[in-house]
């Protein structure tokens, strides 16, 4: 079986961001670098697959600065993925170059059985990856999902709003993005730490993939940080002299009565 994990390096999210000069993005120095949360799901849930099937191979797959995106590579790898690819690219990236990139990397290795991916990546939220990456492929694909089996046809369960759950049944190979609830990622051990240093490790362009920098469909500009949070307001008196003032404070300062 051959399996391919998509995953993105993101700042962590106890990172102090601050913004560049020019507000076109975050100032990168001295941001410490994880791998994506979600995508950890994707890396646990191949590598159980793997696992249960007794045979296979987990290959995982990101794109961004080489010399910084290959450390998320090694983690994967530490966990226990057999080997990976990077994409040497800029960093800012939409989701639709990300996609079609990724795509073409994994078409470069040929047939497979099923990728992985985080349901979205905690930067830019954009959740939407998973989605042209299947089309791209030409492949079903299944979002968001918290429980998954491969015995025969693939099941994937999936929540929806109002608390439902739908479950399908798919034919690989597909796309599955993995929402938290999916499994408990395991840490990379000392021994799976050391080799992963030695685990394959392949290189390509955007040109490799068939893609360049010039067909990125989206630009950002002028970012914002959120407005800082007002401070509390503590209400003095007794309970109803502090229920009328609230009442009050509602009506005028906040206005959401």
């Amino acid at each position: 079986m051959k399996i391919f994990v998509c995953i993105k390096q993101v700042p962590d999210t106890e990172t102090r961001i601050q913004l560049k000069a020019d507000r076109s993005g975050i100032e990168e120095t001295g941001i410490k670098w994880v791998m994506n949360p979600y995508d950890e799901y994707a890396v646990e849930e191949a590598l159980k697959l793997r696992e249960s099937k007794g045979a296979g191979t987990v290959t995982v797959v990101t794109i961004g600065p080489k010399t910084r995106v290959t450390d998320a590579l090694r983690t994967a790898m530490a966990m226990g993925a057999d080997d990976g690819i990077v994409i040497d690219s800029a960093d800012h990236l939409d989701p639709y170059l990300t996609a079609k990139a990724l795509a073409g990397a994994i078409q470069k290795e040929g047939a497979f059985d099923i990728v992985f991916t985080g349901k979205l990546a905690i930067d830019d939220n954009a959740a939407s990856v998973p989605q042209i990456l299947a089309e791209s492929l030409g492949v079903p694909h299944v979002t968001m999902v918290t429980k998954f089996s491969a015995s025969g046809t693939i099941a994937a369960e999936r929540e929806v709003e109002g608390g439902a759950r739908e479950v399908f049944e798919i034919q690989g190979p597909c796309v599955i993005a993995a929402n938290k609830g999916l499994n408990t990622p395991r840490y990379a051990s000392l021994p799976g730490i050391m080799k992963a240093k030695k685990k394959p490790l392949k290189e390509l362009t955007l040109a490799d993939t068939g893609m360049q920098a010039s067909q990125i469909k989206v630009r950002l500009k002028n970012f914002e940080l959120p407005p800082e949070k007002p401070k509390v307001k503590m209400i003095a008196g007794d309970a109803g002299a502090q229920a009328k003032e609230l009442v009050q404070l509602l009506l005028e300062e906040a206005k959401v009565l």
